[in-house]
């Protein structure tokens, strides 16, 4: 039996994860709104076999400006429409799998069954959608609204978007384009579902003017760390972004999760989890912690506020050396959380809590060589943490590039990581089934009857 190897992707959000990345002076600080850059970024994760490259999203501007000058001092404030990008990246790409953030609160999901089904044709299967809902009010007030939909409300509407989505990638069966010129026959009319959902919050009737996918339909990824987002990711995802400091966290996120697919009908391995890291390795420990230093010096404190305030909710009022408040207002649940998890082990003030987070936004971190870094994946891929993770490089594409050419060997000589690709679609190099066809499998069920 073959060894359990690890999946790996990464974050190629903008300049690099960390808040200060388009400071470094390897970097071009306009390169986010550059093609070649995320060409560089994209060829060189595909030069380490990664599972794919992974770009996040919001529908605007997503952080608040507090204290005021903060997003002044961000390179994070424009970035590319991913699906543009990813089909752009397509072209210069065979094996890596392309995966990309679209909200579920401010579009329509026939618009993004459409989008990511043509995304998975024009790469020949290797399209993934991240499901999230957006939480600010910034970006509310894109769409006509003052105010981000309530919690439940997000997330109700999350489940139900995801299932139309679903059903819309299961308007044709593989095989419905019989394209006989000699008849005159272009497609099986059995083959054709036509879906009409009627729902609480959307009306849908269908069909998709996109054929079945190569994959069956895109790669689906969640984020979820609540309740619901858990419950969400057993039902529907094949990859789940997750964030830990601890072992033991990472743990009993990684045992809930799986544990509630049975419900579905899944199987655990059906479902990838890949806990979000930061490495910066070095030849030596030192080489690599003054590479860490180097990027951490370039940090606005405005900025490094800002960073906790636009999770944690408005910290203006209190004193930045002093202790960080536990009765605030999260605008992000779980990883507010996280921070303030952080704050209480390690007793750090304000200061210092955004100093640490600055970097990977309370993923973990593991500085030092090659050997220290695989060590820590491997644990935590073999002590039920994770089956892989989402490589954050604090800057790109150097980051990156350090990660493919010192860690990567290191998982490959210990057996851990591919040395090819297993095959040609994203779902097959991350080992999630081709999903049934469950609309053209009822029906088939009802004729038998």
């Amino acid at each position: 039996m073959a060894r359990r190897q690890m999946k790996l992707g990464v974050s190629m959000i903008g300049l690099g994860y960390h808040m200060a990345a388009w400071r470094h002076p390897d970097i071009d600080p306009a390169g986010n709104m550059k093609l070649s850059h995320y060409v560089d970024v994209t060829r060189i994760a595909q030069r380490g076999k990664l599972d794919l490259v992974f770009l996040a999203d919001g529908v605007g501007i997503r952080a608040q400006d507090e204290p005021k000058g903060a997003l002044a001092r961000s390179s994070k404030n424009v970035v590319f429409e991913p699906l543009t990008l990813l089909s752009a990246l397509a072209m210069v790409s065979e094996h890596v799998g392309l995966v990309a953030t679209a909200s579920t609160t401010y579009n329509e999901p026939y618009h993004v069954a459409r989008k990511f089904a043509s995304l998975d044709h024009i790469s020949g299967g290797r399209a993934g959608w991240n499901v999230v809902s957006s939480f600010t009010d910034t970006e509310a007030r894109n769409f006509g609204f003052e105010k981000a939909p309530d919690y439940d409300k997000r997330y109700d509407r999350a489940g139900e978007f995801v299932e139309v989505v679903r059903g819309l990638w299961e308007s044709w069966e593989d095989d419905a384009f019989i394209r006989d010129k000699a008849s005159g026959i272009n497609y099986d009319e059995s083959k054709l579902h036509v879906l009409n959902h009627r729902g609480e919050h959307f009306r849908v009737a269908g069909p998709l003017n996109v054929a079945r996918t190569p994959q069956g339909h895109p790669v689906i990824f969640q984020a979820g760390a609540s309740d619901a987002g858990r419950e969400l990711a057993a039902a529907t995802a094949d990859g789940l972004y997750a964030a830990s400091q601890e072992l033991s966290v990472a743990q009993a996120y990684y045992s809930d999760v799986k544990g509630r697919m049975a419900r579905y009908g899944r199987e655990p391995e059906h479902l990838r989890i890949m806990p979000g890291l930061l490495a910066v390795p070095g030849r030596t420990r030192q080489e690599a912690q003054d590479k860490h230093e180097q990027v951490q010096s370039l940090l606005d404190p405005l900025l490094g506020l800002n960073q906790l305030s636009r999770v944690m909710g408005d910290l203006s009022a209190y004193d930045v050396d002093g202790p960080v408040p536990d009765s605030i207002d999260p605008r992000m649940r779980s990883r507010a959380q996280i921070f303030l998890d952080l704050a209480k082990r390690d007793n750090l003030t304000i200061r210092q809590l955004y100093t640490l987070v600055a970097a990977g936004n309370g993923h973990r971190t593991v500085v030092g060589t090659p050997t220290d870094i695989a060590d820590a994946m491997q644990e935590w891929f073999e002590q039920g943490a994770a089956d892989g993770y989402n490589i954050l490089p604090p800057w790109l594409p150097g980051g990156l590039a350090d990660v493919v050419d010192m860690v990567v060997p290191e998982l490959q000589r210990r057996g851990l990581f591919r040395t090819e690709y297993e095959g040609t679609t994203l779902r097959e190099n991350l080992g999630v089934p081709y999903p049934t066809h469950r609309r053209a499998a009822l029906a088939r069920g009802l004729a038998a009857e």
